[in-house]
């Protein structure tokens, strides 16, 4: 179980002080909720993924309760606005391409054609360092280490066709029942071998908004049912682009010398996996939810839009970092490899 992190202004110091006290003891309905950036600003997107968190495996000394209290889930509903007022901003000048359950997969496709953002994966395949390979892990670990655990969230919402096609794929994600096999295992050995630590929750400390911002998403698209329509579009879209970049990044890892063969498996799964689920998830996934509720489409088609737009900025703020010499990271974590 992961300890609670360091706060990095009034929201995330307020709320660690408050889950280091029992439930119920500490009003939080007096912070000031004014993010410059809802879609990354650090503070915000800590307090958020730290509530979230309650709901996954809970922090290192904090009462369980504290996942179902009052004043924490008011605080949590003010933080959500803000980041869903954001992507709403954000998106405004989007429109969604025309759509219905039949093309479900070609509108999704051309939310893919129509992303200009920078890619991390080509970078890091042809010229990227194994410093810079390194950060990309711990930066991803937040997701990672529980992956398919937010994506789960929409299984009891849904049913019939679509709910099975969910659960195929998530069998897949959590190894088919061999724990060696689980996706998030598999990012774990890739951190052990590269010197990094694989301990759940180990780098929170280190995560900057932007990232945090990426599985926040999710978070909040599985834990409100009527958002699951977006869930099932951020799924479909995710699998769909999986498959390139993690060849590209396996093959940064030979280009870089690094032999140890747990550090490709994880790669080379999503390779041979993504690749099978990009059409169950478009298709059946996606598709299928549209013909049981057609007043899903825009949902569908606004969560996958939202991975897009939250998922560039990430990749902007890494590549930026990287191009003027610094850390993407808050700051260089404790123990790093030399």
């Amino acid at each position: 179980m992961p300890r609670l992190p360091s706060p990095r202004g009034p929201l995330s110091e307020a709320l660690v002080a408050a889950l280091a006290s029992a439930p119920g003891s500490a009003d939080l309905a007096e912070l000031a909720v004014t993010p410059a950036d809802p879609l990354a600003d650090d503070d915000l997107h800590l307090a958020l993924y730290v509530l979230y968190e309650l709901h996954y495996r809970g922090f290192a000394g904090v009462d369980d309760r504290w996942e179902w209290d009052v004043h924490a889930l008011a605080l949590r509903a003010r933080l959500e606005a803000a980041f869903e007022n954001g992507l709403h901003a954000a998106l405004g000048g989007w429109t969604p391409p025309a759509a219905d359950a039949s093309t479900m997969d070609l509108a999704l496709r051309a939310i893919i054609d129509a992303d200009d953002g920078p890619s991390l994966a080509r970078h890091l395949e042809t010229r990227g360092t194994l410093d810079q390979l390194r950060e990309l892990l711990i930066h991803r670990s937040a997701y990672q280490l529980k992956e398919a655990d937010p994506h789960s969230w929409a299984i009891p919402r849904l049913s019939g066709p679509p709910k099975a096609a969910l659960v195929e794929i998530q069998v897949d994600e959590y190894g088919g029942g061999d724990p060696a096999r689980m996706h998030a295992q598999l990012f774990a050995d890739t951190l052990g071998a590269l010197g990094l630590d694989d301990t759940y929750g180990a780098y929170l400390d280190v995560l900057p908004g932007v990232t945090l911002a990426t599985v926040n998403l999710m978070s909040f698209f599985g834990l409100h049912r009527r958002l699951r329509g977006a869930l099932v579009g951020h799924l479909a879209l995710f699998e769909m682009t999986s498959s390139i970049p993690n060849r590209r990044y396996a093959t940064a890892l030979r280009r870089l010398g690094v032999d140890d063969p747990r550090a490709g498996a994880f790669f080379d799964e999503h390779v041979t996996a993504d690749a099978v689920h990009e059409n169950i998830a478009a298709t059946d996934l996606a598709g299928g939810l549209v013909r049981q509720d057609p007043a899903l489409l825009r949902d569908v088609l606004f969560g996958a839009r939202a991975l897009v737009e939250v998922e560039a900025r990430w990749a902007e703020h890494l590549l930026g970092a990287w191009a003027a010499g610094a850390t993407s990271l808050v700051r260089e974590p404790a123990g790093a490899p030399a």
